[in-house]
Order: C-alpha cells, then structure tokens, then sequence
C-alpha cells in the first residue's frame, strides 16, 4: 500500500507490480488489524485474489483501464454481488446477486472490491460503534473514533489497508470522518454518482463519495464511480473531475464562515478548530485568493432535513431481518419517520428550491464557502454511543453542525485536511459550493495540497517503512 490510487494503477499499467502482490497485501493488512482498528465488515479474501488474477491477466494482454487491479473498499451500505448489505446492523442478512450500480461501474473500471467497511446501523451517527461489529478505531488515536457514518472506509483508506474507499453521504458522513482521519472526502453533485438499486437514497438527502490520502485519487475514484442509470431520480450534468485537479483554480472569491444552520440545540466551535481553519483561510489569502468573512443564508433549513432522514432511515430499516435486534435509538427514529413520512415529508422537499435559492444568493458574491468540517476533535470511543437517544442527538449536532445543510441543497463539498491537535489528531475544513462545482473545488483542494503537503503525514500505526513511496 505504499502508492496512493493515482500510482497503484500507473505501477500496475506500467508493470512494476502485480495485481495479486497488491491485493495480497491489502487482505494481510486488513486481517492484521482486525483486532485494532477493525475497519471491515466483509473480507472477500478468495473472490478478490481470483478477480485480481484476472487483471494481471488482462494487464498482461495489454487492456488498460483507469483502475484495472488495484484494490479498493466499499461500504457495507452498498450491494456487492455474492456478499449482504447490513449497513451495520445485527442478524442474518441475505446475499445480493448483483453489483450496486456504483460497484459495477467500479468494477467496469477494473477495480478489485477487496471488502465492505464498517458503518453505523443505517448511517446514523458520526461514530461507527455497534452490536453488530464492535468498535472501528481511528488510526491516528485508537482510542478515539475515525467518525461516521463512512467510519470504516475512512479508517481503512487512512491505515493504508486500501488507497481509497467509496463511502455515503448523508448529513457529513464522508467529510467527518475524512476530517478526524486526515483525508481527502468529496461529497459530489447529488446523483453524481448513481445510488441505483435504489433511484434515489435517503429521500435524496444521501448520496456516494469518496475518500483518499490526495485530492488525485479522491477524484480518480469518483471519475470512475460516477454517472447513472435512467430510472436515477437525479441525473446532473456531466463533469470534468479529473482534469480540474491539475489546473490552476484562478482567483477565487473565499468566503470565511463559522455560523452553523439553526438546530435550536447548543453547540461551541472548539477554538483549536477554528484556528486551523482560519490558518487555511491565511493560506487561501497568501496564495491570491480573496477571503473574507460571510455567513449563507440557511433558514429553517433542519426543518426540511428531518424528515426525509427519518423518512428514509424507517425504509432502511423495513428491509431488516429482525428489527428486534436493532439499537433502541435506530428503532425510535424509525417511528419517528413513519409519522413524517406523508405530509411533513412532501412539505420538506418543496422547500428544497427555496432554500437553494436562499442560500445560493451568497454565490452571486463568493465562488466557495470555507467552514469547519466539525466543531470538535474526533471524540473517545464510547462517548457517543452509549448514550440515550436524544443525548446521543444532542451530542452529534453539538460534534457536527456544519455538513449537514448541503446535504438538504444536494450540493458538493470537500472535507481538506485542515491540521493535527497538539495529541495528534486530525482536523478539518469544508470547501463547498453550488450545484456542480466539483471541478471549482477540486482545483482549489488540489492548490491547497500542493501548498500544505498533507499527505506526507501518516498516523502512527502505519509504519515508516510502509509508508514511505
């Protein structure tokens, strides 16, 4: 694992390794830190060394394809033909025949899926703790969490155990853990990339994303991933993700935000947070660009996310073998969505244009809004998850306030690594934007990389000599 996904798959065309040293050393990596971090929930040791004898084959005839051999994770909220999708919930979950349509798009890019990553049950929280699995630690502090709900992915891209992992997005669940694991997450377009068995995830609110050490291979992966099938409820215009990487993003109007969307809940922006982020902001400044403080516009924004999360968190869970064995707190707020489900639902979705155009009037100024991924460190493990249901609520928005809202707007967003608390763990920055401005992002992501060099810092669980290249 020592090339990031951009130089596995330029070793892999240029026959420096093979398919099956890669994998290999991905599956030993994984099953030596099952008992650590505990970032999988399925291993397909067997099928991926035998589709991983296939690339080398194919690579060997002279088929070359964006990521033919190279191995990467899945979460388990996603269908991999031959393995269940429990998307972190306990019992005995049937054995999907066919590929979600961003596997099988991975796959057509000649992705080896190595495993599933561990989530929590149905998404729900920024930890990934849980009956089903236990508890996925974070590689740079194992007694804290790596964040969630793409926990699992995030630890085992940041480890070293894959170069990249295809997560979800629901209300930060790719940009949070990127932040509190130190790596790149983009939270595409909704609809970028298609989220078919299903037309569309979450009442539209969840959408796939991916996290990477480089913004390279964040948009390599999701350049791969993205595009849709007919029967997708949202269907975006195509964009050029990866050509926007090495360009120069110009000069680009930065506004400075720390105000989160109203939640009538109490929160504090811990102020070794903020520093990073304003320290980013000082970097934007120094490399031309113009940044200056502005708040968008949110509203009541909470009151259209609710219930199309609690909505589509109680059809989550209508497809559970035992709903028995589901946390309390899963059980309630799938109540919860059966009440909002009608009308409350349909009211909330209207307000998605209003709130788009609310917010959107900051863009007619700035070109990216710059915020805190999160307000907090990444926390201990435990401290979430053995609390009540509503302090457990109270405590995520507390951690968590700033993702959620461009998950209500669809709009996409880049979690950048922003610094390390002085205990060394990891912090973040949200770049975000309006309706498709990958390319926008990316291209400022990518400057700010080439200017900080964040990749060039590893946890300490990884080794230097398994670091280094």
């Amino acid at each position: 694992m020592t090339r990031g996904l951009t130089g596995q798959a330029r070793a892999l065309a240029e026959g420096e390794v093979s398919s099956v040293d890669l994998v290999a050393e991905s599956l030993r990596r994984i099953a030596a830190t099952r008992a650590t971090l505990n970032a999988f929930r399925r291993i397909r040791a067997e099928a991926a060394l035998a589709e991983a004898e296939e690339a080398d084959r194919r690579l060997a005839a002279g088929e070359r394809l964006p990521l033919l051999g190279v191995p990467v994770a899945v979460k388990d909220d996603t269908d991999v033909a031959g393995e269940p999708t429990a998307f972190g919930c306990p019992g005995d979950f049937p054995v999907k025949t066919a590929d979600g349509e961003a596997v099988r798009r991975l796959r057509a890019a000649g992705a080896v899926i190595v495993g599933k990553t561990n989530t929590p049950e149905l998404g729900q929280w920024p930890f990934t703790e849980g009956s089903a699995f236990g508890d996925t630690r974070n590689p740079w502090h194992l007694g804290h969490t790596p964040g969630g709900s793409s926990g699992g992915a995030a630890a085992a891209v940041a480890a070293a155990l894959v170069p990249a992992a295809l997560g979800s997005d629901g209300a930060g669940s790719v940009r949070i853990p990127a932040a509190w694991t130190h790596l790149v997450g983009v939270k595409p377009q909704r609809g970028r990339i298609s989220t078919w068995p299903d037309a569309e995830s979450f009442n539209g609110i969840t959408c796939h994303g991916t996290l990477a050490r480089t913004v390279a291979d964040a948009a390599l992966l999701l350049h791969a991933a993205a595009g849709n099938r007919p029967e997708d409820v949202h269907r975006p215009p195509a964009v050029d993700v990866l050509s926007a990487v090495g360009r120069d993003p110009g000069r680009l109007r930065v506004a400075l935000s720390f105000k989160p969307a109203f939640t009538g809940l109490p929160h504090r922006l811990d102020p070794t947070v903020r520093a990073a982020v304003v320290r980013l902001a000082d970097r934007l400044a120094a490399l031309g660009h113009e940044v200056s403080e502005a708040d968008p516009r949110y509203g009541q924004v909470g009151l259209a996310f609710v219930p199309r999360a609690t909505a589509g968190l109680r059809d989550w869970a209508d497809r559970v073998p035992d709903p028995a064995l589901l946390d309390a707190r899963t059980r309630t707020a799938a109540r919860t969505g059966r009440l909002l489900g009608g009308r409350p639902l349909r009211l909330a979705r209207a307000a998605e244009l209003p709130l788009r155009r609310r917010v959107g009037e900051l863009f007619r100024r700035y070109d990216v809004v710059l915020t805190p991924t999160t307000a907090v460190p990444p926390p201990r493990i435990g401290t979430m998850a053995r609390l009540s249901g509503w302090a457990t609520d109270r405590a995520m928005i507390a951690a968590c306030p700033y993702a959620w809202p461009w998950n209500v707007l669809g709009w996409p967003g880049v979690n950048v690594p922003a610094a390390l608390t002085d205990g060394g763990l990891p912090l973040g920055a949200q770049l975000l934007g309006p309706a498709n401005s990958e390319p926008t992002l990316l291209s400022l992501a990518a400057q700010l990389e080439a200017d900080q060099r964040w990749h060039e810092r590893w946890p300490p669980t990884v080794t230097a000599g398994t670091a280094a290249g």
